[in-house]
């Protein structure tokens, strides 16, 4: 298969750790960033430097001048056509505007967008980048309107014809799976969720103003902050069957990296809590390897920053009061476990009109869902292997159809 050429809007938390990922994957290609609020030096900086991910070792990375960025020995330009641009890793510019149809991703050969700034979040504003060119839009945050998937869960319900797709939030996707194996093995009736949960971008240093949720306004760094999240109901979108039997909210709490989901629920069918361990550790080790982890040793935050799964249960945290009620806890990385799964094990069941395909791919990440489904779908319908049009040949490019979070990326 082609490599696939992906743009990022927003350089925030999510976009430098997509980033991060894109730029270590052999079948990914980084072709352009736009972030109209940052420079060509501070974009460097801020790439190269992360508190929580430690130092970007793998090139040497440094402006050279306003007009060119030095990534190990080779310098890239900085260009300006219609927008000004700054040439990233060859051949990746940073494109500065701050409206989506004004980005020339097409121009950029970036096919697939992510979406990151955290604004752009419905249907209509993401599918703004395809008058710029792209393809297809992954929104890094939960949408209102637009389909939303979790690997794991319900990628396959992706078809080609959706453009427009969201990857929901960080919790939600450590949510999901366990939810998912929990339904399908004893079923839920009803329950509850609260996320502990990072500090984000969002939040204030001391306290400030924050006329719509006045607790958020409060010093992050000194308080566990109550606060809402849609995450548990977002469950009942890509899981329709606990549509109405979850809900949940969050404490923010005083930590930089990684949160843990505590899912207390009713169960149909009666179950010791050893059951339900083999049941979650079964899964980890099968369908969902890469995904969903497992862990019976004595964990605590730190030891997952930077873990590439989604959600972790944490075996020995968990508690029951009876067979019908429990109480689970799974561990994930708000920041790097959401913005991609790097050297992730997923076999996926991809339904394309009457035709399943059973696929396995190394590194799957929502992006390359849309891109094996969308290549595997012109495939037969004629686009040739790679093609993202009809008679686009193997490995072209023809004329295809169209196609986080935040500043945060919390839950």
């Amino acid at each position: 298969m082609a490599k696939i050429k992906i743009g990022i809007n927003g350089f925030g938390r999510i976009g430098r750790l997509v980033a991060r990922v894109a730029l270590q994957r052999d079948h990914v290609e980084l072709v352009a960033v736009n972030d109209p609020f940052i420079n060509i030096e501070y974009m460097s900086y801020m790439f190269k430097y992360d508190s929580v991910h430690g130092q970007w070792k793998h090139h040497e990375l440094k402006a050279k001048d306003d007009k060119s960025l030095l990534f190990g020995d080779k310098p890239v330009r900085l260009v300006r056509p219609k927008l000004a641009r700054l040439k990233f890793q060859l051949d990746c510019p940073f494109i500065s505007t701050r409206e989506p149809e004004g980005i020339p991703w097409g121009e950029a050969g970036a096919e697939f967008v992510v979406e990151s700034t955290g604004v752009f979040t419905d249907k209509e504003k993401a599918s703004l980048h395809l008058k710029g060119g792209a393809k297809k839009v992954v929104i890094s945050a939960p949408s209102k309107d637009a389909p939303m998937f979790v690997v794991g869960v319900n990628e396959k319900d992706y078809t080609p014809d959706l453009n427009i797709v969201s990857n929901a939030s960080c919790t939600t996707n450590c949510l999901a799976p366990l939810a998912k194996v929990v339904h399908d093995k004893f079923g839920i009736v009803e329950g509850l969720m609260t996320t502990v949960h990072s500090i984000t971008a969002t939040q204030k240093t001391v306290d400030g103003p924050s006329m719509k949720d006045w607790r958020g306004g409060r010093a992050a760094a000194t308080n566990i902050i109550p606060s809402s999240t849609g995450a548990a109901k977002a469950v009942g979108k890509v899981l329709p069957a606990l549509n109405g039997k979850l809900t949940g909210m969050a404490f923010r709490v005083p930590t930089v990296d990684v949160s843990v989901v505590d899912l207390t629920v009713r169960l149909e069918k009666k179950a010791t809590y050893d059951e339900i361990k083999d049941a979650i550790k079964k899964e980890s080790e099968g369908s969902m390897k890469g995904i969903l982890g497992y862990t019976d040793e004595d964990v605590v935050s730190t030891d997952f920053v930077g873990d590439n799964r989604s959600s972790i249960f944490d075996a020995k945290a968990g508690i029951a009061l009876n067979d019908n009620f429990v109480k689970l806890v799974s561990w994930y990385d708000n920041e790097w476990g959401y913005s991609g799964s790097d050297g992730v094990e997923v076999v996926m069941v991809m339904k394309v009109e009457l035709v399943v395909v059973v696929v396995v791919v190394v590194g799957m990440s929502l992006v390359e869902v849309v891109v094996v489904t969308t290549w595997w779908w012109r495939w037969q319908h004629g686009g040739g292997c790679g093609g993202f049009g009809g008679g686009g040949g193997c490995g072209g490019s023809g004329g295809g159809g169209g196609g986080e979070g935040g500043v945060g990326g919390g839950g």
